[in-house]
């Protein structure tokens, strides 16, 4: 069996194949370039290197939000034209569930955070130490209202993701309980992670034929609600 994994929600550019349980490739970087310069080039280069005929996938998975709207779409475009291609099912593989699958095995509450701006974050709340449970579907919150929360369940906490960079101040300012920040290996998005649990995902027949296949935002992009804003003092 073998999953093709694409991450694009942030500014790392991730693509994996993960086959029959063992990862055979991920490439992955973390820098300010578009990721429709970036995906395809770099999938063509896993398939090289790997001798690998993108016909024998069984299925792509793409991280499906939330997260940059614009990598978002970049990626779900890529993904849904390769299953158009490919005549291959696509898994949607929330964001903030494969961030959290970087921790796999932690006896501690995973707690991914991206930054969304304005003191809001994308963040959902994790037990992975068998499998992946989601004790808090992934949604915007407020920081201060996500320490505060955290502080109140009283678990011990691991934070990953491109929020830690922006809210470490505040998370060690608030925080009253034990926490921890994820290594570099472990702290941003993965190809790995998308594939691989995608590859759980397409056991359970969790799959979506490639014209289906859409990202989940969780809120609205700043043009529309500009936009909204603007339309109603317009009315006023």
């Amino acid at each position: 069996m073998k999953i093709l994994g694409i991450e694009s929600s942030s500014l790392v550019a991730s693509v994996a194949v993960v086959t029959d349980d063992v990862l055979t490739a991920e490439y992955t970087v973390n820098f300010k370039k578009t990721h429709s310069q970036t995906l395809l080039p770099m999938i063509d280069q896993v398939a090289d290197m790997l001798d690998l005929d993108l016909n024998t996938l069984d299925a792509v998975a793409a991280a499906g939000g939330p997260g940059s709207f614009t990598g978002l779409r970049i990626g779900c475009a890529t993904a849904k034209g390769l299953g158009l291609a490919l005549k291959k099912p696509l898994i949607h593989v929330p964001t903030l569930e494969a961030m959290a699958y970087n921790l796999w095995g932690s006896s501690a509450l995973v707690c991914p955070i991206m930054d969304a701006r304005r003191n809001q974050v994308y963040t959902g709340l994790y037990h992975v130490r068998h499998g992946i449970e989601a004790v808090k579907e992934q949604s915007p919150m407020d920081m201060r209202e996500l320490a505060d929360y955290l502080n109140g369940r009283g678990e011990p906490v691991i934070f990953l993701g491109d929020g830690v960079s922006v809210y470490r101040s505040l998370i060690e300012e608030e925080m009253k309980i034990p926490y921890e920040f994820a290594p570099a290996a472990n702290n941003r998005q993965r190809g790995a992670s998308v594939a691989a649990l995608g590859m759980e995902y397409y056991k359970k027949g969790m799959t979506v034929d490639a014209a289906q296949f859409a990202p989940d935002y969780l809120r609205k992009s700043q043009a529309e609600r500009e936009r909204e804003e603007k339309d109603g003092q317009a009315d006023v």
